[in-house]
């Protein structure tokens, strides 16, 4: 997972030095054969340190390979630098299709009918498939034994109860009724 690690504040002497202000994320075991990225002209181009020294907790100084004049260093300045973290936060990582399966319970937000529901107006069902899309990935849910497609965004879905493998979803109004 790459993550936003810090910025590159000002220049430090005069061969491509620059200080570096340190994001909480960035880790305490850094070494220079992780390089930071940085986006150049809507380009993501990884620097790689040449020397780099913390400067108490949220500091450092570095130079980069490739920016070793004053004149190049200048281009840095400003720009927040990104840093790929390995380890316990992919723990929390999870696909969509690993959704397949739940059982769901979709309400429609602001939906007072009852059709094929509960008495609270909430339709139950399973998630059969999902479509992966670019554009627009789509959970099939099976409920009332009609298939419906659903777009699987993140605004829809209220919660994830993993252990339980059940996906509670508020959808739009008329959502589920299309034909």
């Amino acid at each position: 997972m790459i993550v936003p690690a810090g910025r590159i504040n000002k220049l430090f002497g005069t061969e491509g030095g620059v200080m570096l202000s340190l994001y909480p994320a960035f880790p305490e075991d850094f070494t220079t054969d992780t390089p930071l990225r940085v986006t150049i002209d809507a380009l993501e181009v990884p620097l790689w340190c040449e020397r780099f020294e913390r400067r108490g907790q949220s500091g450092a100084t570095a130079t980069f390979a490739d920016f070793d004049t004053e004149r190049r260093a200048q281009e840095l300045v400003g720009l927040e630098f990104r840093i790929e973290m390995n380890g316990e936060e992919d723990d929390d990582e999870f696909y969509l299709e690993d959704l397949i399966g739940f059982a769901v319970v979709a309400e429609e937000a602001g939906s007072s009918s009852g059709r094929a529901a509960t008495a609270a107006g909430k339709l139950c069902g399973t998630v059969t498939d999902y479509y992966d899309s670019d554009a627009n990935p789509l959970f099939e849910l099976e409920i009332g034994g009609r298939q419906v497609l659903v777009p699987a965004v993140e605004e829809f879905i209220a919660r994830i109860d993993f252990e339980g493998r059940t996906m509670h979803l508020v959808l739009p109004e008329g959502l589920l009724t299309l034909e």
